[in-house]
């Protein structure tokens, strides 16, 4: 299992309210078989719209590994290609006002911490990654903070799924693999089981 209890790099701040699952990834290229190749997609007609100057096509925040976005992102469909093309892209965390319960609940499932604060301090982090693109930021899930500077700023997260991360059972898949022997135990001991043979 694979414990979360942190996440440093460089941020990109996404400035808006209400950035829906379709905006993230449009749905032509929701057709893949696997998730791999999202990532070049991610926001792709926002990044043509602006010609450029979407932070996602920015030079200064290649490279960067936390988001800072504002209310109710990820709102929209369900689909779990959203989170999956931001951490194609590179993403590892995501800061913001809010965000869309489903898209929560994925982000959980793939092992991306989301935590809120408030829009004061979003607001301040997102104007001091743009003057400061290169510096490195820090989300620490045991402190519930989050380090730019000499600064920090407090963060939430619900108590269930911060306890999953910093304890590494967010990973579902995970967890069944490493009980392997006791679920070949109990299924041993099912008496249905043995009809199939």
């Amino acid at each position: 299992m694979s414990q979360v209890q942190s996440v440093s790099g460089r941020g990109v701040p996404l400035v808006g309210n209400d950035i829906d699952t379709d905006r993230i990834i449009p749905a032509r290229f929701l057709r893949c078989v696997t998730f791999d190749g999202l990532g070049a997609q991610v926001f792709a007609d926002d990044r043509t719209q602006t010609q450029g100057q979407h932070p996602f096509d920015q030079p200064q925040y290649q490279g960067a590994e936390i988001l800072v976005v504002n209310r109710n992102f990820g709102c929209g469909s369900s689909r779990e290609h959203a989170p999956q093309a931001i951490a194609k892209w590179g993403i590892k965390a995501l800061v913001g006002e809010s965000f869309a319960e489903i898209f929560f609940g994925n982000c959980v499932a793939m092992g991306i911490p989301c935590v809120t604060a408030t829009p004061a301090d979003v607001q301040t982090l997102q104007t001091w990654l743009a003057a400061n693109p290169q510096e490195a930021i820090a989300l620490d899930l045991n402190a519930m903070q989050v380090k730019f500077g000499d600064r920090a700023i407090p963060v939430s997260m619900n108590e269930g799924a911060r306890n999953m991360f910093v304890s590494g059972t967010w990973d579902a898949c995970g967890q069944l693999v490493s009980q392997a022997d006791r679920i070949q135990a109990t299924a041993s001991k099912l008496p249905y089981l043995a009809w199939s043979r």
